[in-house]
């Protein structure tokens, strides 16, 4: 399993309409297969820092969400709503 941590940063006047947009995207990727779970999360500290939080089974299913329709046309949405894009961290479990 790979785990996908994507924060961006979202100008405070657009952070209600982030939400909404990225409602479409959470929905659409629960359902792919190969995935594990998806959410958007907000910071505790800063409201404008969302956060993707997801799980996929393996990197073929990342690269095929990655292609995906609602990925390509959403995520250009939410980027213009940004203050600034910030890293994107893949983790994988360890295991014990």
């Amino acid at each position: 399993m790979i785990k996908i941590v994507a924060k961006m940063l979202v100008r405070a006047d657009m952070v209600e309409q982030f939400k909404a947009t990225a409602r479409e995207l959470v929905e659409k990727s629960r359902a792919e297969e190969g995935n594990i779970f998806y959410s958007l999360n907000v910071s505790t500290k800063d409201p404008r820092l969302l956060a993707f939080i997801e799980c996929w089974k393996d990197q073929a299913a990342i690269e095929t969400h990655n292609a995906t329709e609602h990925f390509t046309s959403i995520l250009p949405k939410l980027g213009a709503m940004c203050e600034e894009g910030l890293p994107v961290d893949l983790f994988t479990e360890v295991e014990y």
